[in-house]
């Protein structure tokens, strides 16, 4: 371990301090699935609630408005739950961006609902790891820093949205506007790997939703008249699938539509889901779906409307983020704690601040494992050990510009 100011250790000891496991076990007791929106309403509250101990303005705030296409290829709102936004300290000489999410991939009729203890210090539940307890480890390091002298220097803004698990279209746009300003960020997703391994580069993820519109006709009388949607929508799932590259993974997932066996199908929605490994791959993405959709629809005499977009910009390793990184890891070498990164195929809100120009580490979050299934884990111990690392990371780069 390193030597910490007087200053440093009183603040780690204190975030280690808080009672981040209860608080975990609180939360994680309510079931706040992306869609379920009466318990996301509760948790909201829950969290807003613990919030309320640190000083600046609290509000939960509205999501945007979104619209999904259902099965029948209509555009239809699709609702979200309310964010917590807090603001603190907007003249102070170091602005920051911390974010968490209190949505889980656990719906309300999901049989994943209950909290059971493992094995000692390990505990099994759904979002334990991902993410009530990054959040709960976000709160004590921002309470340990308030009660900090350099407290005053550091302004920040805290996002907790209620619906990254699905893609924060409801809320990316609140965390585009908190981003901008900020010197750096801090997300609380739970580690890449349960040693504390930080996730590094991200690709960007594209979700889309392609209507066919072909033209019915009796199947045995006059298939020649009709325009078979599904056959269509067919094709171009092989063909995107078949467009892949090294730095771009394309997954048609599913096609709605069609009907009875003696009716030519009017109509089929191909989702697909598309990472671009850079910004380059990105735009390489685009022209190749664009050109792709034109081909099939020329070929299969139909009309392909697409719906959707790429919500989570890739996100590189930049010179900024690498200087991020190895201050924290910097403080944790300082607590004992061997810190390392490595790129992953997942992605986050730090996507999404990252596309902003800022710099972000978004696996602030504790150890744990076997996230999104039903053997999801916390390890109890890293609430103190990532609080610590947290709240010497916050102190560093508030003194950064003392």
């Amino acid at each position: 371990m390193g030597t910490l100011t007087a200053t440093e250790q009183s603040a780690v000891e204190h975030a280690a301090a808080e009672p981040m496991l209860r608080q975990v076990e609180a939360w994680a007791a309510v079931n706040s699935g992306s869609r379920n929106l009466a318990g996301l309403a509760t948790v909201a509250g829950l969290i807003a609630d613990a919030f309320a101990a640190l000083p600046g303005a609290l509000a939960l705030v509205d999501p945007a408005p979104v619209d999904a296409v259902d099965d029948g290829g209509r555009r239809v709102p699709l609702e979200h739950g309310r964010n917590l936004h807090l603001k603190v300290r907007p003249e102070a000489p170091v602005q920051l961006l911390l974010t968490g999410h209190m949505d889980t991939v656990f719906g309300a009729d999901h049989p994943f609902q209950a909290l059971t203890w493992l094995e000692d210090g390990v505990l099994g539940g759904p979002g334990v790891a991902d993410m009530k307890g990054g959040i709960a480890v976000m709160l004590a390091a921002l309470k340990a820093v308030e009660a900090s002298e350099l407290g005053p220097r550091l302004g920040y803004e805290v996002i907790i949205n209620s619906d990254e698990e699905v893609g924060s279209a409801g809320s990316a746009a609140l965390i585009a506007a908190a981003a901008r300003g900020k010197s750096a960020a801090l997300t609380y997703e739970p580690s890449a790997l349960p040693d504390g391994t930080l996730a590094g580069a991200r690709p960007g993820s594209g979700n889309f939703s392609l209507i066919v519109h072909g033209r019915s006709a009796h199947a045995g009388r006059n298939p020649e008249d009709g325009r078979n949607a599904l056959v269509a929508a067919a094709d171009l799932a092989l063909r995107l699938k078949g467009a892949r590259y090294q730095g771009l993974s394309i997954n048609p997932a599913r096609i709605d539509g069609g009907g009875p066996n003696n009716v030519v199908p009017d109509l089929a929605i191909l989702r697909v889901n598309l990472r671009p490994a850079t910004p380059d791959d990105e735009a390489r993405a685009h022209a190749l779906t664009e050109r792709l959709v034109a081909d099939v629809a020329a070929e299969h005499d139909v009309t392909i409307d697409a719906h959707g977009g790429f919500g989570r910009p890739p996100k590189p390793m930049t010179a900024d983020a690498e200087k991020l990184f190895k201050l924290v890891a910097a403080a944790g070498a300082d607590l004992g704690q061997a810190i390392g990164w490595q790129a992953t195929g997942g992605v986050c809100d730090g996507n999404n601040i990252a596309a902003c120009g800022v710099p972000v580490v978004d696996t602030m979050g504790v150890r744990g494992g076997k996230i999104h299934s039903m053997e999801e884990y916390l390890i109890a111990d890293s609430l103190a050990e990532r609080s610590a690392l947290s709240a010497l990371t916050l102190l560093r780069l508030a003194g950064a510009a003392a």
